[in-house]
Order: structure tokens, then sequence, then C-alpha cells
């Protein structure tokens, strides 16, 4: 791996990319014609992103603020506890620590490649901008075009799925001090909603500030798990339940999913891990707001990922010495299962709300950071007239100079699946559950790409893997990709039934087939995608 300050040039704004020297025109005046002419323009090419866009959004984001974005957005060790006893049925404890460890080595290699792209690209589009590229010009356009509704609606469905913790955590803080309450779909539905749009509208009303509310939750997500770990630690040992063994831990098998094969059970496991660690992108999507970001976005994702990793396995293993009673916790009625191992760890009502408001917290701030990706994102695909009323998509609010409307709509989009949970919980698990389906989908058409062609449509950034070692990274990245998104749409018990079903291929292979008809209906004739030219072509209209 090389970090070379010399490929930090000419700026900001232009570090550009390779690829087929795209001549599309845009009917809008906010791209850039890179085709032969200087832009009819006063600013000079400084204004001119890697996407070959006008630089419209501020640089408001520091290397420290860019990082905090990418912890809060990941809170890796708070989306393990939010799904912990579905994972403990895929082999107990130690199945789910080494499943996490393994899950998280592959997707160092994916955080690897897509760090590489981002240095060489770095564009808010992010993997939606690399897959237009790196197939070339051909296949580019139409591979590019899929790779960015798959990230979008990927981020829509993990933005969903934090709402849907925080609605689930407030409802069982209420529930502590309550035993005879009995929670009701429509009063998860209603937190869903405050949270949706209290999150949404910090995003579009809060533009200045969100560098520093993302710093802030960088600072709770690190105490709550610090605090978190001190207390499973110690209080078992001091309110008479005690710890668990060491075997329970680190040994006893358990099967709860009704599959025979131990190994096809331990790699189904890893999607547990893989839904927590499979956010190595996020950061990319605010690369045209932060300096340098062929620099400071592939750090981001380095301390994404390591500090995601270390946080998260620590908090595990605390977590499982704090069990007295697996079978309490398994067969518990508590709507969020986490406060049952809480419970158990602090031995009383209030240690048990302190926790659960710990992971809140982060959580929430976390929901924020994901209107930020994913507003981004769909702003990045409008403003290549990618979507239906892509100029009122891609429009930058004059006031606070964000994608105002892209905003709005992502929480619009929430809302819609919060309607689903409360028709149906089966059909809304389904579409939060393809989050990881979706990522890989779109990490795939960026990456597989790359390799097919020998990686010489893009023009390596400051990080860049060079020779064989990259192409090692690159492929063990896909390799696992390719084989693991057929297992994690295997069907999680059995046998098989209705509610319990997996649905991920169903919902992926329709929206899949969604995009492929608007592609016909709208893409191959009006859409335009990333509007770049090669490195010699923009160093000479700089010159």
């Amino acid at each position: 791996m090389v970090i070379d300050e010399k490929h930090a040039i000419p700026s900001d704004a232009i570090h550009v990319g390779a690829g087929p020297p795209l001549g599309y025109a845009h009917e809008s005046s906010k791209h850039s014609e890179i085709s032969g002419e200087l832009p009819n323009r006063q600013s000079d090419l400084s204004d001119i992103n890697v996407s070959g866009h006008v630089q419209e959004v501020e640089r408001n984001y520091s290397l420290l603020s860019i990082c905090a974005l990418g912890l809060t957005a990941g809170n890796t060790w708070a989306a393990l506890g939010g799904s912990i006893t579905v994972a403990i049925y895929n082999g107990g404890p130690p199945f789910v620590i080494y499943e996490f460890i393994t899950v998280s080595v592959f997707y160092w290699f994916i955080a690897a490649s897509i760090a590489e792209l981002a240095s060489a690209l770095p564009s808010a589009a992010g993997v939606y901008h690399w897959a237009s590229i790196t197939p070339g010009k051909c296949w580019g356009r139409p591979i590019g075009f899929l790779a960015g509704y798959w990230n979008f609606f990927a981020w829509i469905f993990g933005t969903a799925s934090n709402s849907f913790i925080i609605a689930q955590i407030t409802v069982q803080l209420y529930s502590i001090y309550h035993v005879d309450f009995s929670p009701q779909r429509w009063q998860v539905f209603i937190s869903f909603l405050i949270v949706t749009w209290l999150a949404c509208f910090t995003v579009a009303f809060a533009n200045k500030a969100l560098p520093a509310i993302n710093i802030v939750g960088l600072f709770f997500i690190l105490a709550g798990v610090f605090i978190t770990i001190i207390v499973c630690a110690v209080m078992p040992g001091t309110n008479g339940s005690g710890h668990a063994s060491n075997s329970f831990v680190w040994e006893e098998f358990i099967n709860g999913t009704g599959w025979t094969s131990n190994g096809l059970i331990y790699c189904m496991g890893m999607l547990n891990g893989a839904f927590a660690v499979g956010t190595p992108d996020c950061v990319t999507h605010v690369a045209e707001e932060i300096p340098r970001p062929n620099i400071n976005i592939p750090l981001a994702i380095a301390a994404q990922v390591s500090i995601g990793f270390f946080s998260a396995l620590f908090y595990l293993i605390a977590l499982f010495y704090a069990i007295s009673d697996l079978d309490k916790i398994l067969t518990t009625s508590d709507l969020f299962p986490l406060a049952a191992i809480y419970g158990q760890a602090t031995g009383s009502r209030g240690g048990e709300l302190g926790l659960l408001i710990l992971i809140l917290i982060p959580v929430f701030i976390g929901t924020i950071g994901t209107y930020i990706i994913s507003s981004r994102t769909l702003w990045a695909i409008a403003r290549d007239n990618a979507t239906p009323f892509s100029s009122t998509i891609s429009c930058i609010h004059p006031t606070m100079k964000n994608p105002f409307n892209s905003i709005l709509i992502c929480g619009g989009f929430c809302t819609v699946l919060a309607c689903i949970y409360i028709g149906s919980s089966t059909a809304f698990s389904a579409f939060i559950g393809s989050f990881v389906i979706l990522t890989t989908l779109s990490y795939t058409a960026a990456i597989l790409p790359y390799i097919i062609t020998r990686r010489k449509h893009v023009v390596p950034g400051p990080f860049f893997i060079p020779g064989v070692w990259g192409y090692l990274v690159n492929g063990v990245a896909v390799a696992y990709m390719i084989v693991f998104m057929i297992i994690y749409c295997f069907p999680f018990l059995q046998p098989v039934t209705a509610v319990n079903m997996n649905y991920a291929s169903v919902i992926s292979g329709s929206l899949t087939i969604f995009v492929v008809v608007w592609w016909f209906v709208k893409g191959s004739r009006n859409y335009v995608g990333p509007i770049i030219g090669r490195e010699k072509d923009v160093v000479g209209l700089v010159s």
C-alpha cells in the first residue's frame, strides 16, 4: 500500500480519475463540458470536482469530523448489540465472536479496495461513480446506473433500520419501569416517525452544525462502548449473578437454526457481522465536503474499520461474559432483547436503563449520519439525470447549502417503510434485511470490472495498492462478495415458513428488475453518467 503525496494534485476539487473522455453533454448548466472547451464560467477549473460537476456544496468537514461520521454511521458495536439474540441462534457466543472476526477480515479487503478507488476518484457519488468508470466506456453507463440505485436503496434501508432500532429502544425504556406494559406495534411506529423526521430535519436545517454533531457522536460512541464494557465486566461479579464460564463464551456450540451443517451455520451467521461492519463506503459520499478528499477519505475509512472492529470485539466478549441465563434471554418478551442481557449484567432496572441510553444516543446520531449519506447518494445520482424529477432532486438549497430536496425525499422513503412495518413486520424485515446484499452488489459492480479491465481506466490516487498485491486485495474482496451474497440469501431457519423466510433475494431481485426497466425507460436515452475526462485532458485545460 502506497500513500504518495505527489498524486494529490492539482487541487481538492480537481484530482481527476481516468476513463473514457466522456463528452456526454447535459442540459443542466451545472455540468462542465470537459470535451474540449473551457467551461463558460467566470470561475476557473478549480470549481470543477472529479465528477465533472461544478463544486456546489461547501467543504465543512475536517479529518476528525469525517472519521466521526464513519464511526457513528457505521456504529459497529451498537449494530451488533441490536441483533445479538438473532446472532446467538447461529452457533452461540463462540460462533458469534469467530464469525465477526472472519467477516471483518473480509471487509478489510473490501474497505482497502474502496479506499483505493475513493483516493483516485473522490466523488459524492462514491460506488456509483467508480462503477461507471472501471468497466470502460461501453459498459460503464449501465453498470454505474445499476450500482447507483443498489447503493442508494441499501442506504435507505440502513437508515430505516437505525430508526427502527431507536424506536424499539425508546419503547423498551418505558417498559423497564412498567412491568405490566405490553408494547404494541403502533407505539413503535409513532416512535419510528418521530426519530425519522427529527434526524431528517437535523440534516436538512443544520448543515453547518453536522461536523460538530458527528464529533459529539464520536464521543458518545467511544464513551458508550467503554462504559458498557466496564459495567458488563465488573457488575456481574458484584450483584450475585456471576460471570459466564469460559467454555460458554469460547467453546459451547448452540444450534437454534434447524440446519444440520455446522459449516453452513457458521457461514450464514457471518451475515450478522456483515450487517455491523458492512458500511466501508459511508464516508466516500461526503468526498465533496472535505478538503484533500483523495487523502482524507482513505484515512477515514481506515479509522472506521479499525476502531469499529476492536470496539465491537471487546463489547461482544464483555457482553457474553455478563450472561447468567441464556434461556431467559432467548425467550424474553422484551421488545429489544439486548435489554435482557443488560438486566442480567447489572442486576437492576437503573443499570439496564443507563446502558440502553448509552446505546440510544450514538444510534440516533448515527441515524443523522445515514441521512447525510443516503441523501448525498440520491443527489449524486439525480444530478446525472438518472432519477425522476432530476432537476428538483439535484438542486442545492441556496441558503442551507445542501441537497435539501434529496434529504426530504429520503425522509419520505423511510416514512413509507415505517408504514410497511405497521402493516407487516415480516415485510419490513425483508426490506431492511436486504441491506448487505444491496451494498455488496454495488461494491462488486465497481471492484470486479476494476480487476477485469486490469485497472486501466483509473489513474491511481495517493492511496494505491500496486502490482500483484492490489489484484490480490481486490480479488479476495470480490470472491467473498460473490460467494456470500448467495449464502446470505439462504433461509435463516429450518423448516422454512412464510414468517421466517429470508426475502433478501426477492427484495434485491425485484429492485434490480425495477432499475433495469427504468434504465430502458429513461436511462438508455437521457442518463448522462459522471462527467469526467482523462487526467491528461484536464491537466491540459489547467495549463
